[in-house]
């Protein structure tokens, strides 16, 4: 009469649940890691493009305040949140670069620098 009362999960039941906790665990942990790594490169990315506004922002107000500028020496360092670059004019086409940010960062995220034609 007491065994009847008595309930619980069976060795079966959560052997069951721990063999599809591994799977979904292998199967998620890749993706975390491709998601991490692809938020980064974005991040960087946002960088490179904050860096060229910024880099055209000082260009349109060196225009507005003499308009006959024929060379830009564009600000050598640029801080852009947690990333720090560099903006450098080689005859007319400026080349941002990051060159720091956060603990995570490093240089060899593909994408870090773009040249662009200032007009």
């Amino acid at each position: 009469m007491m065994r009847r009362c008595q309930s619980g999960f069976t060795m079966i039941e959560i052997i069951a649940v721990l063999a599809i906790l591994g799977i979904l665990a292998v199967v998620a942990v890749p993706r975390y890691y491709d998601m991490l790594s692809r938020s980064q490169q974005n991040a960087v990315s946002g960088a490179v493009a904050a860096i060229e506004s910024a880099a055209n922002m000082e260009y349109a107000k060196a225009l507005l305040t003499t308009p006959a500028v024929t060379t830009y020496t564009p600000t050598s360092t640029v801080a852009v949140g947690d990333f720090s670059g560099t903006v450098a004019n080689f005859a007319g086409v400026v080349t941002v670069r990051v060159t720091g940010g956060p603990a995570w960062w490093s240089s060899t995220i593909i994408g870090n620098s773009k040249s662009f034609q200032l007009y």
